[in-house]
């Protein structure tokens, strides 16, 4: 059975054209699909609403801001949130630290490397004055050549695991475990510690409500999706309306 929306088919030529757009996710002709699905039920829509000026796109967002619309947030919510996420308005905070990294290879697997890893910590843990040695020896990094140094990092430098790694470890703190990220697993220890200072409320309170009331709108944009996306008669595809590039 082919695909089709409130009767009328998808051709291979629509998927076709939108396939391009979408060669970097994970099931490239999946998302083309729905995205072409999910248009074809906001053009319905804003058909139905009268709106017929302007490109599919300039008819898409003119249903947006007549259908999707959020409060702006109050001084109250911008403080909760303020006080909630204090890390992310701190400036200057950095961490100085060292790492092993053991990366994973055709000619060495995830399961090997986790037990060299465990041995290697193990060792750190009992004589930690081994570091510089060890990392010289095992790294896979470039670090590994000045003993697995990585400077000074402010938050948000490393890929987000081993940065929220980093900012919770106390300075000379070895990391109990293996830290696994998309490079390998790393020993990860933590040297010195600078901390930041926090900006006051009224430097970022505008950015605060621009956050608040973006989340809002892609709450209340996904919820209306979804509503539409029932409504409509649907053959040949699962859509879940709220996963569409369209809202991103």
């Amino acid at each position: 059975m082919g695909i089709a929306v409130n009767g009328t088919d998808v051709t291979d030529a629509e998927i076709s054209r939108e396939l391009a757009h979408h060669q970097q996710a994970a099931n490239p002709l999946k998302a083309a699909v729905h995205e072409v699905v999910l248009r074809r039920v906001l053009l319905a829509e804003a058909d139905r609403l009268g709106i017929i000026d302007g490109s599919d796109d300039d008819r898409i967002e003119a249903l947006f801001d007549r259908e999707v619309s959020v409060p702006q947030a109050d001084d109250e919510a911008c403080r909760r949130y303020y006080q909630a996420h204090l890390q992310r308005y701190t400036s200057g905070e950095m961490v100085e630290a060292r790492h092993i990294l053991f990366q994973v290879t055709p000619a060495a697997p995830l399961e090997l490397l986790r037990e060299t890893g465990e041995q290697i910590l193990a060792e750190l843990q009992a004589r930690p004055e081994r570091f510089e040695e060890l990392a010289r020896q095992y790294s896979n990094c470039p670090s590994g050549a000045v003993g697995g140094s990585l400077g000074q990092l402010a938050r948000g430098q490393c890929v987000p695991e081993f940065d929220a790694l980093l900012f919770r470890l106390r300075p000379g703190e070895l990391a109990g475990r293996l830290l696994e990220t998309r490079f390998g697993l790393h020993v990860v220890q933590v040297l010195r510690r600078i901390e930041g200072r926090v900006l006051p409320f009224e430097a970022v309170r505008g950015h605060i409500a621009d956050t608040l009331r973006r989340e809002s709108w892609q709450r209340a944009l996904h919820q209306y999706l979804h509503i539409l996306v029932g409504r409509a008669d649907i053959e040949g595809v699962a859509l879940e309306g709220a996963t569409s590039p369209l809202v991103q």
